[in-house]
């Protein structure tokens, strides 16, 4: 996931950054309502931590600005106010969820990956994807790159609909395994090795320009030059 933080304790921000970095996640950090909703603005995120009380522009603001601009990039919001009423508000306001201070970086991290998961589910309404000369048509399944067509075995064109749907993101090995497998553990074997080696030879092999690329230690994107 790519996550944006928007918190002014920077303690608690460390705290965040490293837990999301170790378990690798890409994550950028505002310590202001202000820098905090012109990230949210101008870049694109999985989704978004956002603190209540913030100097500048305080979390509600920045939920109801995002929603008003029909922005629906998932909204978790941290707050130290835990009552009902407080949290009522935080929703009302256009977040996704609600998680008081202090917390467990482990019940984070699940709320904001289950987030992201629905998200893309709302996406999935999309009936074609590119990079670059690289096309998919998900209603017919049919891949093309240039006038090629490609074919692919069902595994791979998940595998591929995955990282196209991630375009120009870094994709973890454990993403893959949850999304494209359905594993929520490690099964320590090589297959999204396999798979991407595949991918490769059909979709990179035989062109002059590679899309598919590793990202040493974090794990695979795909993505046009540039």
């Amino acid at each position: 996931m790519r996550i944006l933080l928007i918190e002014d304790d920077q303690s608690v921000a460390d705290f965040i950054v490293r837990g999301f970095k170790e378990a690798g996640h890409t994550i950028d950090h505002a310590d202001n309502g202000k820098d905090g909703l012109f990230m949210a603005t101008t870049e694109t995120y999985d989704a978004l931590i956002v603190d209540r009380m913030l100097p500048g522009v305080d979390g509600l603001s920045i939920t109801r600005t995002l929603r008003a601009s029909d922005n629906n990039t998932p909204v978790l919001i941290l707050s130290a106010l835990g009552q009902v009423d407080d949290r009522v508000k935080g929703l009302q306001a256009g977040g996704d969820d609600y998680l008081v201070k202090p917390f467990a970086f482990s019940e984070l991290e699940a709320r904001l990956e289950a987030l992201a998961r629905r998200s893309q589910g709302r996406t999935e309404t999309e009936t074609t994807l590119h990079c670059a000369d690289l096309h998919m048509d998900l209603l017919s399944r049919e891949v093309r790159r240039g006038d090629q067509v490609i074919a692919l075995q069902p595994r791979d064109f998940q595998l591929l609909e995955y990282l196209m749907r991630h375009r120009g993101q870094v994709v973890t090995r454990t993403m893959l395994l949850e999304n494209v497998w359905d594993y929520h553990f490690d099964p320590q074997t090589n297959v999204i090795d396999v798979h991407i080696s595949r991918l490769r030879a059909k979709v990179d092999k035989e062109f002059e320009t590679p899309l598919i690329h590793t990202v040493r230690g974090a794990g695979y994107k795909i993505d046009a030059p540039g």
